[in-house]
């Protein structure tokens, strides 16, 4: 599996985004509450940048009155059209089969290793984690 970094997770705070260019695909890499989840930036329904879209909660019902608002930071919506999609699963939030490719993601600790030469290195202080995109 290929490997992207896509940079320091002090960047990539709670709530924010970033969209990455990875072999010719952008990919949008967002932080929900600490977790890191990455989609691939283009909506099934009409190819809308997708990743571009509203942030934002699901309001759910178990009967007439009666609204919760909930899973707020998890759903995006579309700018285009408004299709909102689950940022964790990559699928629509109503009843459809319409998903958008997701990618693991995950943080590492920054490291440099001596080669196979036997190169002399210096101590290194990890200062910044890197989040590791792996498509």
């Amino acid at each position: 599996m290929a490997r992207y970094v896509v940079g320091p997770a002090s960047e990539l705070p709670p709530s924010s985004r970033r969209i990455v260019r990875v072999n010719g695909r952008e990919i949008g890499v967002f932080n929900v509450r600490g977790a890191y989840y990455a989609l691939r930036n283009l909506c099934p329904h009409q190819s809308a940048p997708l990743c571009l879209g509203e942030v934002t909660g699901l309001a759910v019902s178990d009967e007439p009155g009666e609204i919760e608002w909930t899973r707020e930071g998890e759903i995006l919506r579309c700018p285009w059209h408004g299709w909102e999609f689950d940022l964790l699963t990559g699928c629509t939030v109503f009843k459809s089969q319409a998903c958008v490719k997701t990618y693991d993601v995950r943080v590492e600790q920054a490291t440099l290793a001596r080669d196979s030469e036997g190169v002399e290195t210096y101590p290194v202080r990890v200062e910044n984690e890197l989040v590791i995109l792996e498509y």
